[in-house]
């Protein structure tokens, strides 16, 4: 057997424990190696019974005298057994296994290892680990520092302990990385890494180990990425675009407004790649509210004076429908013909586009691409990498490639946007345009909650202004520990007998195209002064008027979820505000909702949280572009500066293959 071989392959592993191994995410040998302990049982004092004292934890050995059965009053089974040595007995006592009095018949020679405690008045082992000693065999369970795995229903650590060393004795595990590397980045070979992970002599040793094994997962990380910008950029683009000329600066120059520092950098570096021979694959990261669309729009109008076509994906049909209105704004100087397409919207001149705005739609009806020299994607992490791959093809013409910048405003820490994307060149904003103002952001306790709303009210009535009250479910949940969060639909009824002066409108997910257009067309006039709604106004709203963002069940989001939420308001001339309810919580809860009126920035905060509560909260559950790593962490900056430094170092070499073409991934 070879580390790729299937887990089926090992012995006493059949179709159902292969179920439950998929659950844990194992299916190769590679993975079940690569499953590491979270924990160790500290089983190294070894003792004679006579000197075993309550409270100890020891490992002992002996011979089982007695073992039997006995029923608790409320029936359940009790295994009480004594085991003696040369200096003594000791009671052992187990819960609910009554297959051990045919396991551990008397006469039998076993190892024992646990808390002792007291039992009926006597010292007792209360369930202890157990092994049969056997001449020759190795103890695995009862000596030494013992691993605790991560588990599933029907899979104990006791089982994968012992799968894990049976593949230890039948493979070859052969170092990939070259001793320079191993040596300069101070890691241990790759055999005696997974040897000491699974079956340590000291805690340290553990942990030098996991270290190597969690380089590995961040090292295959930025092979694979760095493989495919080099394959990327073997592409032919799709046209060598000329930026420069007196039309570009005229457009930039007619802007209602002047662009930040990052802005004109970002748009520098495109311009930069839209000269280059090979096409674009640009990363644009910024804040809430930093202008990525105009950078975006910038790209797109370079290729409107070289006769070429434009699209920009977006993931909602709210989001395209707003990138839609802006650039038909920007270009109606300079006659730019902008369609859109969505799954329940086409709005398109006739003749030739030149812009093409939408969701996936684009992908899935007939759109007549003819010659694209640029695809912009944004909010690209909720997009699959089919779908973006699907786009950039129908975008391609007789073996070329467009250029391609994908978009985000999801803070994501800079050490992660380089390990994640190191296939893309990065540019990141970190200014907001000028005239937008702070947010004035309060944390609101439970006991304030009506003071507050009554104040929304009368500021909504006295400034003519708007507000959006976000709640995280859609309806009630049935589910005991759900019970209290707010959803949106019964919020929305509440509000309208809370708020009898005032316009409300409904809006979330599950409403009809057509529905969700009347809404926010109805808000965006003002005939609505309250928009309650899911998150599913994240990004994409621009409401000048609106200046109030009400935020229920706060602890439900992560920080840079709520940052998102926040963006929507602030957004013209008056001031604004956003009030964060939540339902308590411990300090760690608080102290994260209190970050937010520090006034920090995305990129502050996306740090706060991946410190916090980990990637899982920055990137939140439904981006599933972004990996989730089993060993390694995000916060693990030096690490993965070694595995991006020795992985760029591997890939230059001539005649590099990748590593999972040579079957070690």
């Amino acid at each position: 057997m070879d580390l790729n071989s299937p887990v089926g392959n090992l012995p006493l592993v059949g179709p159902s424990y292969m179920r439950r191994l998929e659950k844990l995410g194992i299916s190769s040998l590679k993975d079940l190696l690569y499953h590491v302990p979270h924990r160790y049982l500290d089983f190294t004092v070894g003792s004679p019974i006579s000197l075993a004292q309550p409270g100890e934890v020891l490992a002992l050995k002996g011979k089982v005298v007695s073992i039997k059965n006995q029923y608790t009053r409320a029936g359940r089974k009790i295994q009480i057994g004594e085991v003696e040595d040369a200096s003594g007995k000791i009671a052992v006592v187990w819960f609910n296994q009554p297959y051990l009095i045919r396991t551990l018949y008397p006469g039998l020679d076993i190892s024992l290892a646990g808390k002792v405690g007291w039992f009926v008045k006597k010292k007792a082992l209360i369930s202890p680990e157990y092994e049969v000693v056997r001449k020759g065999k190795e103890k695995i369970h009862t000596s030494g520092l013992i691993p605790v795995y991560p588990e599933t229903s029907g899979l104990s650590s006791k089982w994968l302990r012992g799968r894990i060393r049976e593949v230890l004795s039948s493979v070859t595990i052969t170092e990939y990385l070259p001793e320079n590397i191993l040596k300069k980045e101070g890691l241990m070979p790759l055999e005696a890494a997974i040897k000491s992970v699974h079956s340590p002599k000291t805690l340290e040793i553990a942990e030098n180990g996991r270290q190597r094994l969690a380089f590995d997962e961040l090292f295959f990380l930025q092979l694979s990425s760095l493989s495919r910008k080099r394959t990327w950029q073997k592409n032919k683009a799709a046209h060598k675009l000329a930026v420069e000329g007196e039309d570009l600066q005229k457009f930039i120059g007619s802007l209602p407004f002047s662009l930040t520092a990052s802005q004109k950098q970002a748009v520098e570096e495109i311009l930069s790649d839209l000269k280059k021979e090979f096409p674009m694959n640009r990363l644009l990261e910024g804040d809430v509210g930093s202008g990525k669309t105009v950078v975006a729009a910038t790209a797109a109008f370079i290729c409107f004076l070289n006769g070429l076509q434009s699209v920009v994906m977006a993931p909602t049909q709210i989001l395209a429908s707003q990138h839609f209105e802006t650039l038909k704004e920007l270009f109606t100087p300079y006659k730019v013909r902008v369609s859109l397409i969505t799954g329940g919207a086409v709005k398109k001149d006739l003749g030739r586009t030149d812009i093409f705005v939408g969701t996936h739609a684009l992908i899935h009806k007939k759109t007549n691409f003819e010659n694209v020299g640029f695809v912009a994607i944004d909010e690209q992490q909720r997009f699959g990498v089919e779908q973006r791959e699907h786009l950039v093809k129908k975008g391609k013409g007789r073996g070329v490639s467009p250029h391609v910048l994908t978009m985000t405003a999801t803070p994501i820490p800079r050490t992660v946007a380089l390990t994640l994307y190191g296939d893309m060149d990065l540019s990141v904003l970190t200014e907001l345009p000028p005239g937008r103002k702070e947010i004035t952001t309060w944390v609101v306790p439970p006991s304030k909650r009506q003071k507050a709303l009554a104040w929304v009210e009368s500021e909504i009535l006295k400034e003519k202004s708007q507000a959006f009250i976000i709640c995280p479910l859609i309806e009630e949940s049935e589910k005991e520990t759900m019970q209290s969060v707010k959803a949106v639909t019964k919020e929305y009824q509440e509000l309208k007998k809370l708020f009898p002066k005032l316009r409300l409108g409904l809006m979330h997910g599950r409403l009809k195209v057509a529905q969700k257009d009347k809404v926010m067309s109805r808000f965006k006039k003002g005939t609505v002064d309250i928009l309650v709604a899911t998150p599913v106004v994240e990004v994409g709203i621009d409401i000048p008027n609106a200046t109030m963002m009400l935020i229920e069940g706060a602890e439900r989001f992560g920080l840079s979820q709520l940052h998102q939420l926040r963006g929507r308001v602030g957004r013209g001339k008056k001031k604004s505000y956003c009030l964060i309810f939540g339902e308590g919580g411990s300090a760690k809860v608080l102290t994260r909702l209190k970050a937010l009126e520090r006034g920090l920035s995305g990129f502050e905060l996306a740090e706060l949280d991946l410190k916090l509560r980990g990637p899982g909260e920055v990137f939140g559950t439904r981006q599933h572009g972004f990996a989730e790593l089993k060993i390694a962490s995000w916060q693990d900056v030096g690490l993965i500066t070694k595995a991006k430094r020795a992985a760029m170092e591997l890939i230059s070499k001539k005649g590099f293959v990748l590593a999972s073409e040579a079957g070690m991934v």
